[in-house]
């Protein structure tokens, strides 16, 4: 069956406010520009958020079969980074260069692709000033003492990409209060040198870029006056896309930009994360604890145009979410691995077949409809589950003939005829999970959630919930081994009570034939559990120091000490004598680990 085509693409532009088909200006070629970063400190996952939403579309737009040009710059000269850097007593340069290294680290530990070109606003001086100069000759800016600004009021389409009144204007937006402006909303093209800063000469005197003509200058530059996607974070649409947008058409009437697109913000306790009101988590922080994947599946949960509300218990879920789609994926591996060399000539099972068509059907569905990750990413439960269904079949039909095997050639009529009834044949599971692993794989691929080695990202993942519950895996095995020993002479309680309290952790404990092995899961809070309540850490909202880590931690790019107290209570601190106290002391038994017990007998 040949795979059908993809729906329209359809994308929600912010300038006439609804979705709309997609067309490239040139067929089979995308041109997209993205806001990039100031680089004076490390990035918070509201940046986060914006890379990998626009990660994404370049992804799913290059799976499309388009040549995507994509362009994302660096503000590598600013108020903040000039404070930042004398502050820290080093070159602006130096501090712009360190911090744009550091975020291309975080961006590559969250898969996202590097973009065509990644211009800096230094390199690109001489195209500012060029178009600087082509506004004013076209009557729209005015130079006072060596500063110049846009005069909005020379511009009657200002404010058609907000919707805004002009009275509605904040301040703060990076816009100093100027009286010498014709306008109060009037905005710097070009800033007059000050004593100690950087500078360049100009026919205006010594000075430097005001902040949105950047952009203006630098998509004009690598893209041309129109083009396809613009984007960035819904708090750019004013003012600085808005500006910008004045600024192309005032010096290029024909400049246009095809499709503007504006993700949501990521809000800790319903309010906008952000440096200017520290309340924000560097992308550092939070993949210091959970893993990079755990963080890109959190932030696509949501669809792109939502706010995300930042939580434990999200961040928690996403990296329980993951850790079962990748160890769903491993098993599958494993089994296959042991047929690969074979080769399998039956065709995929009927029942497969069709899940693997809907799937591949629904994706094209939901992504072309606004990139609907929200959708996406429930629509692999199915197939997750048909893998490991499959994967339960197999190894009981394994099981079935092994013990055929050993069985006397010899048996009655009646039970051969059983026996050749139709039924699944183990090469018809290998072709049923090949067919859904490659689905899976294919589409986590577009969505840049699937890891080069799955063994490696489960241990990754393992030994971030270590660090989180405070533990490494000798004192987990030996808790795991005082529950044994627990359950061996029927103390049931204690056992129980171990279990309950590495819950709490977020360490989940299985006991199978060969042993009890443990998994990453959502902390069980004990109000949640029903166990016993016992004293442990506060749930990490920052990164908190690993048993082997020095008790520094990073934060928004100030290094701070972490107290630590030997005497207060810790998950290492509790001694199985403890737990015998707390749990014998006249409690009924616990029936989960006894019936346990009794079914291992």
């Amino acid at each position: 069956m040949a795979d059908p085509k993809p729906p329209q693409l359809q994308l929600f532009n912010s300038m006439t406010k609804r979705k709309e088909p997609f067309q490239p200006r040139v067929e089979g070629k995308v041109s997209m520009y993205v806001c990039g970063v100031t680089p004076y400190d490390f990035s918070h996952v509201g940046h986060a958020r914006v890379y990998v939403s626009f990660d994404v579309l370049y992804r799913y737009l290059k799976f499309l079969g388009y040549e995507v040009e994509y362009v994302r710059n660096f503000t590598d000269i600013d108020d903040k980074i000039i404070r930042r850097a004398n502050e820290s007593g080093e070159t602006f340069t130096s501090l712009s260069s360190r911090f744009i290294n550091e975020f291309l680290l975080d961006m590559a530990e969250l898969k996202c692709l590097p973009p065509t070109c990644e211009p800096r606003v230094t390199e690109h001086i001489k195209h500012i000033k060029e178009l600087i100069t082509k506004i004013m000759e076209n009557g729209h800016a005015y130079a006072i003492e060596g500063d110049v600004y846009f005069s909005v009021d020379s511009f009657p389409e200002y404010l058609l990409l907000s919707g805004r009144k002009l009275d509605q204007n904040r301040a703060g937006e990076r816009v100093a209060v100027d009286v010498r402006k014709r306008n109060p909303a009037d905005f710097a093209l070009w800033k007059s040198a000050k004593e100690g800063e950087p500078s360049w000469e100009s026919r205006w005197g010594h000075g430097r870029p005001g902040w949105h003509i950047e952009c203006s200058a630098m998509s004009a530059h690598y893209l041309g006056h129109v083009f396809d996607i613009h984007g960035g974070g819904r708090d750019l649409i004013f003012p600085h896309h808005e500006n910008e947008l004045a600024q192309s058409r005032a010096a290029y009437p024909e400049s246009k930009v095809m499709c503007w697109m504006h993700n949501g913000f990521v809000n800790k306790d319903d309010q906008k994360m952000s440096k200017s009101e520290n309340n924000f988590f560097t992308i550092r922080d939070i993949i210091s604890v959970y893993h990079p994947m755990a963080l890109r599946f959190f932030l696509i949960r949501t669809h792109y145009r939502s706010d995300v509300n930042y939580s434990d218990k999200g961040i928690e879920n996403a990296s329980d979410r993951v850790y079962y789609i990748y160890q769903t994926l491993y098993d599958c591996e494993e089994v296959l691995s042991q047929y690969r060399e074979e080769g399998v000539s039956v065709l995929v099972p009927a029942e497969e077949q069709n899940l693997v068509n809907s799937h591949h059907s629904a994706f094209l569905e939901y992504m072309s409809d606004d990139l609907k990750t929200t959708d996406v990413l429930d629509g692999f439960t199915e197939l997750l589950k048909a893998i490991n269904s499959n994967l339960n079949d197999l190894k009981k039909l394994q099981q079935k003939l092994e013990q055929q095997k050993k069985k006397q050639q010899e048996k009655n009529k009646q039970q051969q005829q059983k026996q050749q009834q139709p039924q699944k044949q183990p090469e018809n599971y290998i072709r049923a999970l090949s067919a859904l692993e490659t689905e899976i794989k294919d589409k986590l691929s577009i969505l840049g959630l699937m890891p080069p080695s799955l063994a490696e990202v489960l241990k990754q993942l393992k030994d971030k919930a270590l660090k989180r519950a405070h533990l490494t895996e000798e004192q987990l095995q030996e808790q795991i081994k005082q529950r044994t020993a627990a359950r061996k002479n029927k103390q049931f309680d204690v056992s129980d009570g171990i279990r309950k309290h590495l819950a709490t952790l977020g360490i989940s404990l299985m006991d199978e034939p060969t042993g009890t092995v443990w998994r990453p899961c959502e902390p069980e809070w004990p109000e949640e559990s029903g166990s016993v309540a016992i004293d442990v850490p506060e749930k990490l909202t920052k990164p908190q120091p690993h048993p082997e880590d020095s008790g520094s931690v990073t934060s928004g790019g100030v290094t701070e000490t972490v107290a630590t107290d030997e005497k207060s209570p810790t998950p290492l601190n509790w001694s199985l004598s403890l737990l015998i106290d707390r749990y014998t002391r006249g409690k009924e038994e616990s029936e989960r680990d006894r019936d346990s017990f009794k079914s291992e007998m």
